[in-house]
């Protein structure tokens, strides 16, 4: 079942994008680059944008379809609860694209409008959690060391959830980097779940579709990129993978296998205070990834670099 979602997802993300790219193209729908950004990029405008809306639709699909042959494939409240933070926060991506594109602005919904969507999806999901006493406690895997939140639990999944999926926004930045980082952190995830002595055979199955639907975008997605995820896609993958890290119980890794989230998070805190409190910045630009292509280094060599053993393009 493993490697019949990956292939249904990759095959389905690949047709959708093959028709939905000349149609957004037709529509105009092009992404709007910014002023400060590297110079380099204004090339990439008008380049078709909201290519994550495909990868959600397909990885919701393909989750349907193998649930019609596989009993085991169980659409529980694992399940639900995925697909409330995969939909809820890709519709927040949606809206911020539809503005930025419908009315030709850099900039979509404000940051308070996003944090407050962000925000109320993560309360709902931790009640739904609560009401089916999926646990409140963190614990170090491979160790019997456990700690119980209680109440506290609800502040933790809050800041997962909007944390995470605020940082791989950040990391959308270049063809392939987030695709491929986003493919290999999933793929991680699946592969520690297989090996755990627990059923988890949901939370599984749903990263290997979000692995499948990943490989499909970056075909399109890879230098020179024919289409960009958007916020759509980015906000989207970000809450799910954390969403994934709480309903397994594995909170801790979610810092380690989503290491170059996390990396271009703290670059951007770094370089603001830095900014706001000395006038100098530490970078030459935020997230780090633009630091090292002002550096003289290639598109491609960046995204190579960010995702290791993984040729993104």
């Amino acid at each position: 079942m493993n490697i019949l979602i990956l292939i249904i997802s990759f095959v389905l993300t690949s047709l959708l994008l093959a028709v939905f790219i000349p149609y957004l193209k037709r529509l105009k729908f092009g992404q709007s680059i910014r002023e400060e950004g590297p110079e380099s990029h204004m090339a990439k405008s008008g380049t078709p944008t909201m290519g994550g809306l495909m990868i959600v639709i397909s990885v919701i699909i393909s989750l349907f379809i193998v649930n019609l042959f596989y009993v085991e494939m169980n659409l529980n409240v694992e399940f639900w609860l995925l697909t409330l933070v995969l939909v809820g926060f890709g519709l927040l991506g949606f809206l911020d694209d539809f503005i930025k594109i419908g009315f030709k602005r850099n900039l979509g919904l404000t940051s308070l409008q996003k944090l407050i969507g962000q925000i109320v999806i993560a309360v709902i999901f931790y009640f739904v959690m609560k009401q089916y006493n999926l646990g409140t406690a963190i614990s170090i895997p491979g160790t019997n060391i456990e700690w119980e939140l209680g109440w506290f639990y609800a502040i933790l999944v809050i800041v997962m959830l909007v944390g995470a999926s605020n940082a791989v926004n950040l990391t959308d930045g270049l063809d392939g980097l987030l695709a491929g980082t986003a493919s290999i952190a999933f793929g991680a995830f699946a592969i520690i779940l297989a090996s755990v002595q627990m059923d988890h055979t949901t939370l599984i199955t749903y990263s290997l579709a979000i692995v499948g639907a990943l490989l499909g975008f970056l075909i399109f997605n890879a230098h020179p990129a024919k289409i960009f995820m958007g916020d759509t896609g980015s906000l989207a993958l970000g809450a799910a993978i954390a969403a994934i890290a709480i309903l397994s119980h594995l909170e801790i890794l979610l810092v380690i296998i989503g290491g170059v989230f996390v990396i271009e998070t703290i670059s951007v805190i770094l370089q603001v205070a830095s900014f706001k409190t000395r006038g100098k910045r530490i970078f030459r630009m935020s997230p780090i990834h633009h630091h090292f292509e002002l550096g003289g280094w290639s598109e491609w060599r960046v995204v190579i670099t960010f995702c290791p053993n993984w040729d993104c393009n």
